[in-house]
């Protein structure tokens, strides 16, 4: 069934209740202005708790959630529009649940044969008492994006991060501590424009200063990418597919974005972790991705709203998480 945005009703979801906010924010006002432009008409909605009752008075034809961080990426907001049963972007209440786990999305990557690092979940106060496992490590929280709360322990170093530890931690009493992997930052942007889940390209992104954390992310300045990846042709092969395996392992929909670290001396390439809802600001990866490829920032947002339609019609995703009738593979 074909959908064009042209003179629909859509509603834009931004900001919402996370650490993630501000991000969401400038993600909405980008997606909603995109809309806009293809002659959609847009109502931006800054998500509270009160959610579910605005949408159920404006009564969208289709949302666009352009959340990010917990309760507009881990299930919840989407349990919400399943009750009102409107259509949504991009992943359904399990797939976004279990991809905003960390550790459980782990175990089903690892499971579906995806490279994935060590480690586990520990108790924020023990890991800030002593090493929990040989430095170097990562500690970040289990359920949080945009590296949030991200510490990186390097050799010789005395004592883990003592925020962890702290009063004014609000990131869980579990914390994910896994080994680090020294090399490249990479970032896959995968779709599913009808046959399956397809890699776009792979970027490297170079830091100015530090490691990938929030300021590198979305500072201007803050990083430099590199499309393509300047890296050997078959491990740039193995990155676009274990990025389409964890897509799909997750039970993912519409477009996500895996964050992978790639040890060139030794040959090991690890995913991190998947993002359902990648971030669409000016600096971000997947509209980049997808203008490279040829798709331009606005096609790219009509694209995944038409999706979004798409497959709550045709009903051949199921929206609670992976394909009906299908291995998740």
């Amino acid at each position: 069934m074909s959908f064009s945005v042209k003179g629909r009703h859509i509603a834009v979801l931004m900001g919402g209740l996370s650490s993630e906010r501000s991000i969401s924010l400038v993600s909405g006002a980008a997606c909603a202005d995109a809309l806009e432009r293809l002659g959609a008409k847009v109502t931006r909605v800054d998500a509270g708790r009160d959610v579910g009752e605005v949408l159920s008075r404006l009564k969208p034809e289709v949302v666009f959630n352009a959340l990010h961080g917990p309760y507009g990426e881990d299930g919840c907001v989407q349990g919400v529009l399943e009750t009102l049963g409107l259509p949504y972007t991009h992943s359904g209440v399990l797939a976004s649940a279990l991809a905003m786990d960390k550790n459980k999305a782990k175990a089903v990557m690892a499971a579906a044969g995806v490279a994935v690092p060590g480690g586990g979940l520990f108790d924020r106060h023990a890991v800030a008492a002593g090493h929990v496992i040989p430095p170097p490590y990562v500690v970040k929280p289990n359920a949080e994006g945009s590296s949030v709360g991200v510490f990186i322990v390097m050799e010789g170093s005395n004592q883990p991060p003592q925020e962890v530890g702290a009063a004014d931690w609000t990131f869980g009493e579990e914390v994910m501590v896994e080994p680090y992997v020294a090399g490249r930052e990479l970032a896959v942007a995968v779709w599913d424009r009808g046959d399956g889940p397809q890699a776009i390209t792979v970027t490297e992104i170079v830091p100015t200063s530090g490691f990938y954390d929030f300021h590198a992310k979305y500072g201007e300045g803050g990083s430099q990418h590199v499309i393509p990846a300047q890296m050997p042709p078959a491990a740039f092969d193995r990155a676009m597919r274990v990025s389409e395996a964890a897509h799909g392992a997750l039970g993912c929909a519409g477009v996500t974005r895996s964050d992978l670290r790639y040890d060139d001396i030794n040959d090991i390439l690890v995913l991190l972790e998947v993002n359902t809802q990648p971030g669409m600001t000016p600096t971000s990866l997947v509209p980049e991705q997808a203008a490279h490829s040829g798709m331009g920032f606005d096609d790219l947002v009509g694209w995944i709203v038409e999706d979004a339609y798409a497959r709550s019609i045709a009903g051949g995703v199921s929206r609670s998480g992976a394909a009906s009738g299908q291995s998740a593979q």
